[in-house]
């Protein structure tokens, strides 16, 4: 009989990907969406796959279904989007994720929590390990997004231990590929759609922050292996690609691999913006066997290909 898996935000960009990957694996795939970022056409192309079904659902009211593992990726993950509702997006990490973890102890799943890197803040500990425990501020813009993840850790661990709920927890290091929305505002689409468009691109403060990014198939291949890990390994795990750029060299990458004219421009440093962020990913390699295998030349192609398509 095949598993059934539930993935909340499965029409978004990541969601889709897993979704995707699932059904290539002969799981049975309940996607539940409430389409505040997810996409219908993310999810087009499995609407006749008979072990695909979608709902339209937002997670801060209960849901009540059967399946055997739950994918929890509902959130809006880009600033744009999480803080334009800064409240929903806190109630989607909390109130939210309460219901998720209620239905997994009702019928006795397995949950999986997409966490985030922002749990480490503005770190002052770099490359960052699991064990640090962050440099954040809890009142300031990001905050709705970050201190929700981070309460959604608290839970997912406080159901392990009180009721010895089967959890995981994926800590996701900034992710790219096709299927990303074009105006979510995060740095890999706006550069490739400004550079398509002949756009200046706008790069914030002196383009000296890093960032690791890491294509979608390898982050999806992680988030599956950390569900079919063993009971007993719970995470927080780091998933990303620990090669380390600044913002001005991926720009400029964009700019090359994009063919573009685009002139590289320079605007204000937002607040609490991150000055470093590089996963340490020990615990997935020794864990998990787990590390990526996309460069990031090989991955903006792509990227840059699909935007080509929608624009």
């Amino acid at each position: 009989m095949k598993k059934k898996v539930l993935v909340t935000g499965g029409a978004g960009f990541l969601g889709s990907h897993l979704c995707e990957r699932l059904l290539g694996e002969g799981y049975e795939v309940l996607c539940a969406d409430n389409f505040y970022t997810g996409q219908k056409k993310n999810i087009a192309s499995l609407l006749n796959n008979s072990s695909f079904e979608v709902v339209r659902h937002d997670i801060c009211f209960p849901l009540y279904v059967e399946v055997d593992e739950v994918y929890n990726l509902a959130c809006p993950a880009s600033p744009i989007h999480y803080q334009f509702d800064p409240v929903q997006t806190t109630k989607t990490s909390v109130q939210g994720v309460i219901n998720m973890l209620g239905l997994a102890k009702r019928v006795k799943a397995k949950i999986l929590q997409a966490s985030t890197s922002e749990v480490y803040g503005d770190p002052i500990v770099h490359p960052q390990p699991e064990e640090y425990w962050g440099n954040v501020n809890p009142i300031g813009l990001r905050s709705c997004y970050d201190e929700g993840k981070r309460c959604a850790e608290t839970l997912f661990f406080d159901y392990y231990r009180q009721h010895g709920l089967k959890v995981k927890i994926a800590r996701i290091f900034n992710t790219y590929g096709p299927r990303m929305h074009p105006n979510d505002g995060r740095v890999v689409s706006n550069f490739i759609v400004q550079a398509l468009k002949g756009e200046d691109i706008t790069v914030y403060g002196n383009g000296s922050q890093t960032r690791s990014f890491c294509y979608v198939d390898d982050m999806v291949a992680g988030l599956i292996k950390l569900m079919n890990s063993p009971d007993n390994f719970t995470g927080p795990v780091n998933l990303g690609n620990p090669a380390e750029f600044t913002i001005l060299e991926l720009a400029q990458k964009v700019v090359d691999l994009a063919g573009s004219k685009s002139n590289i421009i320079f605007k204000s440093l937002p607040d609490d913006d991150p000055k470093q962020r590089q996963p340490d990913i020990t615990v997935a390699k020794k864990e998990l066997g787990w590390e990526h295998t996309i460069k990031l030349e090989e991955g903006l192609i792509k990227t840059i290909e699909y935007f080509k398509m929608i624009i």
